[in-house]
């Protein structure tokens, strides 16, 4: 399935609360959808409260659509509390690479 759509995010979390943030994401709902075909959680090795998330969607249109649902919603909605201010966001389309967890 190739990717359409995607970003990367880099969220600062209030001090000390990097591990909560990290473990919201990886349980987030977009995990099993099957339009999300890149979703990657990462966090800076010098600054634990800094986490990084690259997502690839099918299409915009997925994301839009995924993000539109309760589920989404009440996910960015737990996060907002952990969060130190916005989130930065940069246009990014993976193409491939590798990943052994």
């Amino acid at each position: 399935m190739s990717v359409g759509h995607g970003f990367h995010a880099t969220m600062t979390a209030r001090p000390g609360r990097g591990d909560e943030l990290v473990r919201l994401l990886l349980d987030a709902p977009s995990l099993p959808n099957t339009d999300c075909v890149v979703f990657l959680v990462s966090r800076s090795a010098a600054s634990p409260d800094v986490v990084q998330v690259t997502e690839g969607w099918v299409s915009r249109e997925a994301h839009a659509a995924f993000f539109a649902t309760e589920q989404a919603q009440t996910l960015v909605a737990r996060l907002q509390p952990l969060l130190a201010g916005e989130s930065e966001y940069a246009d990014e389309v993976p193409v491939g690479g590798k990943a052994a967890f």
